[in-house]
């Protein structure tokens, strides 16, 4: 007896034909590309190193599009901008040792903000693994050791009919919620072997879905139904689940304010009467939330910059809907539910009742009015008039990029994101140089978009090279640089501890003429010019530097006294 499924594993006369005559001259790397594109992926980042060669010089018997970079760690922001911005796991080819090791800053973003990076990394020949001192270039004890702390998965190929699997198995690792970085290393010599392997024609590779236990949704459905003043914070899970839409059905439904985190951004939209917006380093917003009876969390593990810094305390029931388990109840005692965002507000949809609330517009306007007040009453306007050219110069649906800087911890709280996935930021881990590689990969993944880049002068340092990228592969990207000639959060945080700053005044290159020298248009600006010269560069084809010499300042935080 024949059955279906029978009938599905029998190959076709083509693909015996292929398999039982693959084509001359290709080595492990080919696996590695062909398993890649057999996947879905269309481009892949990178930098080539000598153990990794065979996996570049397969690259040229593909489709796939490389875009390379300068350094390891800006290949890896690219990588991870590209994987927030088309949900797809994005391939980072690496080379052994230090090509591999520099990356880790990169994965560690992209794990904090679950990022779907695949990360591909050469070894060193297989005679030397397992922890001996052969003395090979490159030589670790055990690579793999150095990233299991900062990826979701390790998979070590020692052969060549491995590749594929081990390939397909990070795949779907890194498109699993919570989305996150893999890492596979593949030693040099089956990399550089011949292969007589067939073709890798198939790569289905489905990540796991992570639907709610219908137990714990029936119980959070029936604490928000009767809740007396339920709110809503809305973390980043909501933004990697493209579950936006469905978490303002929710709010509409329970009358329930939300708030959205820094990396949540654009999860809510920013006007509408139940949006708390993003206030979250700001007390009044933690008193209100702290009176919630019910508060319901969505993809976010209330961390440090979610809590303001910790001081938040909730007095009510917290239910806290989180993709990563070790980040459920880690900070507040909860109803825990392991799922992910979309699942979970679907399922809270079909069963809560719906509210009504005459008061709690009234209460979100009056929050709102108490943030103005405090904000207004420092005298910061030279602050929110530079946001404020930002966004009006911003097209709305163009992705922007925030490096670690002052400009960007106001656009965290302050900043309005006009739709879900276009603002990001290094907030995750907190690195410098994040901004302009990450938008590189951003106008790769979508180049009928510009892409803006928000750095200060320190952080721009980290990331001049990628101005010969951004030349090379003529992306379009606009890379607005803050120079107030240092590391500025930093120089206010040791003044305000210390009294005086050290190590933070920094000599710096002429911005302007440095981007000319790459090819790159570059301007300098005014806080009063700013707004135009930006739309101008914006709407200009390929890359471009704008650079404003201001030294800004941040608003006083909340959580000290």
């Amino acid at each position: 007896m024949t059955h279906d499924h029978d009938l599905e594993l029998r190959p076709t006369a083509a693909q015996t034909s292929a398999a039982l005559n693959p084509p001359p001259g290709r080595n492990g790397g080919d696996l590695v590309v062909e398993t890649l594109a057999g996947l879905g992926a269309t481009t892949v980042f990178g930098l080539p190193g000598q153990h990794a060669l065979g996996m570049f010089d397969a690259l040229r018997r593909s489709d796939l599009r490389y875009i390379g970079l300068r350094v390891e760690n800006n290949a890896g922001f690219a990588a991870d901008a590209y994987g927030r911005i088309t949900g797809e796991a994005a391939p980072l080819l690496l080379s052994t040792g230090p090509g591999a090791l520099t990356s880790l800053a990169a994965l560690q973003e992209a794990a904090a903000a679950s990022a779907p990076v695949l990360a591909i990394s050469s070894q060193i020949p297989t005679a030397g693994l397992g922890g001996g001192r052969h003395g090979y270039l490159h030589e670790l004890p055990d690579q793999s050791a150095s990233f299991r702390g900062v990826v979701k998965s390790v998979h070590t190929v020692r052969a060549q009919s491995q590749i594929p699997s081990a390939i397909a198995e990070a795949w779907k690792s890194a498109l699993t919620a919570p989305h996150g970085p893999v890492w596979v290393e593949i030693p040099q010599d089956v990399l550089l072997a011949e292969t007589a392997i067939p073709v890798v024609t198939g790569g289905d590779a489905f990540p796991e879905e992570l639907p709610p236990r219908p137990e714990l949704t029936a119980v959070a459905a029936d604490l928000l139904s009767r809740a007396a003043r339920p709110a809503i914070i809305a973390g980043g899970g909501v933004v990697r689940a493209d579950a936006s839409g469905k978490l303002k059905q929710l709010a509409e439904k329970l009358q329930a304010p939300v708030v959205t985190t820094f990396g949540g951004k654009g999860a809510f939209p920013w006007k509408h009467p139940l949006s708390l917006r993003s206030w979250l380093e700001d007390r009044h917003t933690t008193d209100f939330l702290e009176d919630a009876d019910v508060l319901l969390v969505v993809g976010s593990g209330l961390g440090e910059l979610s809590s303001n810094y910790h001081t938040f305390k909730p007095r009510g029931r917290v239910v806290q809907i989180e993709a990563d388990l070790g980040k459920l109840e880690s900070n507040h005692p909860a109803l825990g539910i392991h799922a992910d965002a979309r699942l979970a507000l679907q399922a809270l949809l079909e069963t809560v009742e719906p509210r009504q609330d005459e008061t709690v517009q009234e209460r979100v306007r009056e929050l709102l009015s108490r943030v103005r007040e405090r904000i207004d009453a420092q005298e910061l306007t030279l602050e929110q008039d530079v946001l404020a050219a930002v966004r009006k110069a911003l097209p709305a649906d163009s992705p922007s990029f925030w490096d670690m800087t002052i400009l960007s911890y106001w656009a965290w709280s302050a900043f309005d994101a006009k739709s879900p996935n276009t603002m990001h930021s290094a907030q995750g881990a907190g690195g410098l140089g994040y901004a302009f590689p990450a938008a590189l990969g951003a106008a790769a993944a979508d180049p009928t978009r510009p892409v803006l880049a928000v750095s200060g002068d320190g952080g721009a340092l980290y990331s001049i090279a990628e101005l010969a990228t951004a030349r090379q592969y003529d992306l379009n990207v606009t890379w607005l640089i803050v120079d107030d000639g240092g590391y500025g959060i930093l120089r206010e945080y040791m003044t305000d501890a210390f009294g005086e700053a050290t190590a933070t005044e920094l000599t710096r290159p002429d911005y302007v003429a440095l981007a000319e020298s790459f090819g790159v248009p570059g301007v300098r600006t005014t806080p009063q010019t700013l707004a135009d010269d930006l739309a101008k560069a914006l709407a200009s084809p390929g890359p471009a530097v704008v650079v404003l010499p201001a030294v800004l300042r941040m608003f006083a935080p909340t959580h000290l006294g």
